[in-house]
């Protein structure tokens, strides 16, 4: 995937740039940017990409943004809730 498509609005490079980005500021940065990426865009690797264009700032709070919700997205994939688990097999 394309830095391009991965950020599509210059959402995640712009928060790079602004010097004294607090976490609160990055989560917020973080919602817009989810919301722009393209139907059909998939998001775990769209932060895969990100976090790897930015890697010369591990220290960043957007890395630490992107790099738990990363963690999270991995994790939700392991849940069943709503109707799927209420009629799953052997439920």
């Amino acid at each position: 995937m394309e830095l391009s498509i991965a950020d599509p609005k210059g959402l995640i490079r712009e928060s790079y740039r602004i010097e004294g980005i607090g976490d609160a500021e990055c989560r917020s940065i973080f919602m817009d940017w989810a919301l722009s990426l393209e139907p059909g865009v998939d998001a775990r690797e769209a932060m895969r990409v990100v976090l790897a264009a930015y890697e010369g700032a591990p220290g960043h709070p957007m890395s630490a943004v992107l790099s738990e919700g990363l963690t999270r997205a991995d994790a939700a994939g392991t849940r069943r809730g709503g109707r799927a688990a209420r009629f799953a097999p052997g439920a």
